[in-house]
């Protein structure tokens, strides 16, 4: 066990020093001054420090959960350590509906962990192992301001072997709507894409983390062009600082607290149009289906996802009444939504 230790550990040194010659190929500000050999050394240690704090993460449902549907009922991503008392920061949807969380570290342990929050407004996921983590160190956050385009980044993704190590670049820092009513004002784009993106931590040339990741995209990114480029979308950690405390003490923030409709949309032509229903969601139950455009909440016209989730989201309860005006087919109506707090159509493990 101490050899394959030992093993992933020069891995991951070996990946530290191809990261500092990665940084010969970034613009010649940065090259001008090349780190002394002191600062280098430091800086191959932080990045082992980094991918030390990196864990993999297998997680099963509950039976009949409606997330399965379009997350799977098994689950595998990553996960890195954010605490000194081993709380693990991951991207939210692994955890949703979870029955069993085991926490596989690159010791070759593999520890039963539970739920500690689940935020619908960040994305973010927190879980803290049943079994004492054992020397493994919290990596330190890193804001996003001072990015550029095109800077190099490291992004380390758990797995059963061990950390795997990849290199991506920064494309923007933007708004994103996701299809599954969320939005979060800053993401950052990276690409080329990380396959195994789903909770992976993004690292910055001093192994401090920047973001987690949340999803394969093709979408432009660089200004108003519009080229495809095929990247990771991932949460910035920034988006935790403020509501962490909060998260571990009450399992979510109160911005998740918000009107949810069960639905899964998309921007075509100018339009947002319903691509899937929640099986048990109150779109469902209220007449929606795939293939209608929503044209208006509450009266108010919206033609983007951003618009519409802000639309929706004004009012100051979960539990609400929104009249939606929706195309279906040639037919323009008014449907009437009683909207619902996602959190309470979850499903818990048996005796929770």
């Amino acid at each position: 066990m101490k050899d394959r230790a030992s093993s992933r550990r020069l891995r991951m040194l070996a990946a530290g020093i191809f990261w500092l010659l990665l940084l010969a190929a970034v613009p010649l500000a940065l090259a001008a001054s090349p780190p002394r050999p002191d600062a280098a050394s430091a800086q191959v240690q932080a990045l082992q420090r980094a991918g030390d704090a990196v864990v993999a993460l297998r997680v099963t449902v509950t039976e009949g959960a409606t997330s399965a549907d379009s997350l799977g009922a098994r689950r595998s991503g990553s996960g890195v350590v954010i605490g000194p008392d081993g709380l693990i920061l991951t991207i939210g949807y692994l955890l949703l509906e979870a029955e069993t969380i085991e926490v596989v570290t690159q010791d070759d342990r593999t520890l039963p962990a539970r739920q500690v929050a689940y935020d619908l407004a960040t994305g973010f996921g927190l879980l803290r192992p049943l079994v004492p983590l054992r020397g493994i160190a919290p990596v330190p956050f890193a804001s996003v301001s001072g990015l550029a385009p095109g800077e190099p980044l490291l992004v380390a993704t758990g797995s059963n072997s061990g950390i795997e190590v990849g290199f991506t670049r920064l494309l923007a820092v933007r708004p994103f709507s996701g299809y599954w009513e969320y939005h979060i004002e800053s993401a950052l784009f990276t690409s080329p894409p990380v396959p195994n993106h789903s909770g992976a931590p993004l690292f910055n040339r001093q192994g401090e983390l920047l973001g987690i990741g949340s999803l394969f995209v093709l979408e432009a990114a660089e200004g108003n062009e519009q080229r495809v480029i095929p990247g990771n979308m991932f949460v910035p950690v920034e988006l935790l600082r403020p509501v962490l405390e909060e998260m571990q003490a009450t399992g979510r923030t109160r911005a998740s607290i918000r009107p949810w409709l069960g639905l899964s949309s998309s921007e075509r032509d100018g339009h947002v149009q319903i691509v899937r229903v929640d099986r048990e969601g109150p779109a469902l139950a209220a007449g929606l289906q795939p293939g209608d455009v929503v044209l208006e909440v509450d009266g108010i016209q919206v033609a983007t996802l951003e618009a519409f989730y802000k639309q929706l989201w004004k009012r100051p309860a979960a539990d609400a009444e929104v009249e939606l005006t929706v195309q279906q087919g040639s037919e323009t109506r008014k449907v009437r939504v009683h909207a619902m707090d996602r959190m309470k159509t979850l499903r818990k493990p048996a005796g929770i």
